[in-house]
Protein backbone atom coordinates (compact mmCIF):
# COMPACT_ATOMS: atom_id res chain seq x y z
CA UNK A 1 0.00 0.00 0.00
CA UNK A 2 1.11 3.58 -0.59
CA UNK A 3 3.43 4.61 2.15
CA UNK A 4 6.00 7.27 2.72
CA UNK A 5 9.56 7.59 3.82
CA UNK A 6 10.04 9.83 6.84
CA UNK A 7 13.43 11.51 7.14
CA UNK A 8 13.16 13.82 10.18
CA UNK A 9 16.09 16.19 10.68
CA UNK A 10 16.26 18.58 13.66
CA UNK A 11 18.48 21.65 13.74
CA UNK A 12 18.55 23.75 16.92
CA UNK A 13 20.09 27.18 16.52
CA UNK A 14 20.42 30.21 18.79
CA UNK A 15 20.37 32.73 15.96
CA UNK A 16 17.64 35.34 15.69
CA UNK A 17 14.82 34.24 13.38
CA UNK A 18 11.67 35.96 12.12
CA UNK A 19 8.33 35.15 13.69
CA UNK A 20 5.79 33.27 11.63
CA UNK A 21 3.75 30.11 11.24
CA UNK A 22 5.23 26.74 10.35
CA UNK A 23 6.18 26.66 6.68
CA UNK A 24 6.04 23.99 4.01
CA UNK A 25 8.44 23.46 1.13
CA UNK A 26 7.06 20.93 -1.36
CA UNK A 27 8.54 19.46 -4.52
CA UNK A 28 7.40 16.71 -6.88
CA UNK A 29 9.29 13.90 -8.57
CA UNK A 30 7.93 11.38 -11.07
CA UNK A 31 8.91 7.90 -12.19
CA UNK A 32 7.77 6.41 -15.50
CA UNK A 33 5.97 3.12 -15.97
CA UNK A 34 4.74 1.31 -19.07
CA UNK A 35 2.37 -1.56 -19.81
CA UNK A 36 -0.95 -1.91 -21.59
CA UNK A 37 -2.87 -4.09 -19.12
CA UNK A 38 -3.72 -3.88 -15.43
CA UNK A 39 -1.27 -6.70 -14.72
CA UNK A 40 1.45 -4.85 -16.62
CA UNK A 41 0.84 -1.68 -14.62
CA UNK A 42 0.89 -3.57 -11.33
CA UNK A 43 4.19 -5.21 -12.29
CA UNK A 44 5.68 -1.89 -13.36
CA UNK A 45 4.66 -0.17 -10.13
CA UNK A 46 6.21 -2.99 -8.12
CA UNK A 47 9.40 -2.80 -10.17
CA UNK A 48 9.89 0.96 -10.55
CA UNK A 49 8.02 2.49 -7.59
CA UNK A 50 10.00 4.30 -4.87
CA UNK A 51 11.58 2.03 -2.29
CA UNK A 52 10.63 2.84 1.30
CA UNK A 53 13.46 2.18 3.73
CA UNK A 54 11.16 1.34 6.62
CA UNK A 55 9.67 -1.61 4.72
CA UNK A 56 12.31 -2.36 2.12
CA UNK A 57 9.52 -2.59 -0.46
CA UNK A 58 8.56 -0.51 -3.46
CA UNK A 59 5.29 1.41 -3.48
CA UNK A 60 3.10 3.21 -6.05
CA UNK A 61 3.93 6.54 -4.43
CA UNK A 62 5.92 7.98 -1.54
CA UNK A 63 6.52 11.18 0.38
CA UNK A 64 9.92 11.96 1.86
CA UNK A 65 9.87 14.44 4.77
CA UNK A 66 12.38 16.41 6.78
CA UNK A 67 11.52 18.66 9.74
CA UNK A 68 13.86 21.56 10.50
CA UNK A 69 13.39 23.47 13.76
CA UNK A 70 15.24 26.70 14.46
CA UNK A 71 15.01 28.17 17.94
CA UNK A 72 16.26 31.41 19.45
CA UNK A 73 16.72 31.84 23.20
CA UNK A 74 16.56 34.92 25.43
CA UNK A 75 18.63 35.03 28.63
CA UNK A 76 17.36 36.97 31.61
CA UNK A 77 18.48 37.25 35.18
CA UNK A 78 18.23 33.74 36.57
CA UNK A 79 16.31 32.29 33.63
CA UNK A 80 16.28 31.52 29.95
CA UNK A 81 13.30 31.20 27.64
CA UNK A 82 12.53 30.34 24.05
CA UNK A 83 12.24 33.71 22.39
CA UNK A 84 11.03 32.33 19.06
CA UNK A 85 10.75 29.12 17.11
CA UNK A 86 10.26 28.39 13.41
CA UNK A 87 9.51 24.95 12.03
CA UNK A 88 9.88 24.09 8.36
CA UNK A 89 8.86 20.77 6.84
CA UNK A 90 10.36 19.92 3.48
CA UNK A 91 8.57 17.24 1.51
CA UNK A 92 9.26 15.50 -1.76
CA UNK A 93 6.23 13.78 -3.26
CA UNK A 94 7.09 10.90 -5.61
CA UNK A 95 4.34 9.91 -8.06
CA UNK A 96 3.97 7.52 -11.01
CA UNK A 97 3.59 8.65 -14.62
CA UNK A 98 2.14 6.15 -17.09
CA UNK A 99 3.37 6.13 -20.69
CA UNK A 100 0.06 5.25 -22.29
CA UNK A 101 0.44 2.84 -25.21
CA UNK A 102 -1.88 3.36 -28.15
CA UNK A 103 -3.33 -0.13 -27.83
CA UNK A 104 -4.38 0.28 -24.18
CA UNK A 105 -8.06 -0.46 -23.61
CA UNK A 106 -10.40 2.29 -22.45
CA UNK A 107 -11.09 0.32 -19.26
CA UNK A 108 -7.39 0.26 -18.44
CA UNK A 109 -7.11 3.99 -19.06
CA UNK A 110 -10.10 4.63 -16.82
CA UNK A 111 -8.66 2.48 -14.06
CA UNK A 112 -5.31 4.27 -14.31
CA UNK A 113 -6.89 7.71 -14.12
CA UNK A 114 -8.74 6.61 -11.00
CA UNK A 115 -5.74 4.93 -9.39
CA UNK A 116 -3.24 7.72 -10.11
CA UNK A 117 -5.62 10.34 -8.72
CA UNK A 118 -6.01 8.28 -5.55
CA UNK A 119 -2.24 7.84 -5.20
CA UNK A 120 -1.76 11.61 -5.43
CA UNK A 121 -4.55 12.26 -2.92
CA UNK A 122 -2.99 9.75 -0.55
CA UNK A 123 0.44 11.38 -0.69
CA UNK A 124 -0.99 14.89 -0.37
CA UNK A 125 -2.70 13.76 2.83
CA UNK A 126 0.68 12.67 4.17
CA UNK A 127 1.90 16.19 3.44
CA UNK A 128 -1.07 17.69 5.27
CA UNK A 129 -0.42 15.50 8.33
CA UNK A 130 3.21 16.61 8.36
CA UNK A 131 2.31 20.30 8.06
CA UNK A 132 -0.25 20.05 10.87
CA UNK A 133 2.36 18.54 13.19
CA UNK A 134 4.94 21.12 12.17
CA UNK A 135 2.48 23.80 13.23
CA UNK A 136 1.75 21.95 16.47
CA UNK A 137 5.47 21.68 17.22
CA UNK A 138 6.06 25.36 16.59
CA UNK A 139 3.16 26.37 18.83
CA UNK A 140 4.27 24.01 21.60
CA UNK A 141 7.82 25.40 21.56
CA UNK A 142 6.61 28.98 21.72
CA UNK A 143 4.30 28.19 24.66
CA UNK A 144 7.02 26.89 26.99
CA UNK A 145 7.77 28.62 30.31
CA UNK A 146 11.20 30.10 31.13
CA UNK A 147 13.76 27.66 32.55
CA UNK A 148 16.55 28.22 35.04
CA UNK A 149 19.14 28.39 32.25
CA UNK A 150 19.46 27.91 28.49
CA UNK A 151 20.67 24.33 28.83
CA UNK A 152 17.41 23.50 30.57
CA UNK A 153 15.47 25.42 27.91
CA UNK A 154 17.23 23.47 25.17
CA UNK A 155 16.50 20.19 26.93
CA UNK A 156 12.82 21.09 27.14
CA UNK A 157 12.79 22.03 23.46
CA UNK A 158 14.34 18.67 22.56
CA UNK A 159 11.76 16.85 24.69
CA UNK A 160 8.85 18.69 23.06
CA UNK A 161 10.28 18.05 19.61
CA UNK A 162 10.70 14.34 20.23
CA UNK A 163 7.16 14.05 21.56
CA UNK A 164 5.49 15.87 18.67
CA UNK A 165 7.53 14.07 16.01
CA UNK A 166 6.64 10.73 17.61
CA UNK A 167 2.96 11.73 17.46
CA UNK A 168 3.49 12.67 13.82
CA UNK A 169 4.99 9.28 12.98
CA UNK A 170 2.11 7.47 14.67
CA UNK A 171 -0.43 9.57 12.78
CA UNK A 172 1.24 8.75 9.47
CA UNK A 173 1.32 5.02 10.24
CA UNK A 174 -2.33 5.05 11.33
CA UNK A 175 -3.33 6.86 8.14
CA UNK A 176 -1.54 4.23 6.03
CA UNK A 177 -3.18 1.45 8.00
CA UNK A 178 -6.69 2.81 7.44
CA UNK A 179 -6.02 3.52 3.76
CA UNK A 180 -4.69 0.00 3.23
CA UNK A 181 -7.78 -1.62 4.73
CA UNK A 182 -10.13 0.52 2.64
CA UNK A 183 -8.12 0.47 -0.60
CA UNK A 184 -10.19 -1.96 -2.68
CA UNK A 185 -13.60 -0.58 -1.69
CA UNK A 186 -12.35 2.98 -2.18
CA UNK A 187 -11.05 2.34 -5.70
CA UNK A 188 -14.26 0.56 -6.72
CA UNK A 189 -16.32 3.46 -5.37
CA UNK A 190 -14.16 5.99 -7.22
CA UNK A 191 -14.44 3.98 -10.43
CA UNK A 192 -18.23 3.88 -10.20
CA UNK A 193 -18.28 7.62 -9.57
CA UNK A 194 -16.10 8.34 -12.62
CA UNK A 195 -18.22 6.06 -14.82
CA UNK A 196 -21.40 7.82 -13.68
CA UNK A 197 -19.87 11.22 -14.47
CA UNK A 198 -18.74 10.05 -17.91
CA UNK A 199 -22.17 8.59 -18.71
CA UNK A 200 -23.87 11.84 -17.60
CA UNK A 201 -21.51 13.95 -19.71
CA UNK A 202 -19.90 15.65 -16.70
CA UNK A 203 -16.52 14.06 -17.38
CA UNK A 204 -14.75 13.28 -20.65
CA UNK A 205 -13.70 9.67 -21.26
CA UNK A 206 -9.96 9.04 -20.79
CA UNK A 207 -7.92 9.82 -23.90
Amino acid sequence: MMKRSLLCALLLAMTAIPAGAASLVKTYSYFSIGGSTLDDIETQLSKHGPQVKSTGSRHPGATQMAFTTRISYARQAGSCRIADAAVTVKVKVILPEWRRPRNADADVKLFWDTLSADIKRHEERHVEIAKNHARKLEEALKATYPRKDCDAAKAKAAQITATVLAEHDRAQVQFDRVESVNFESRILRLLRYRIERIESGQLRPPA
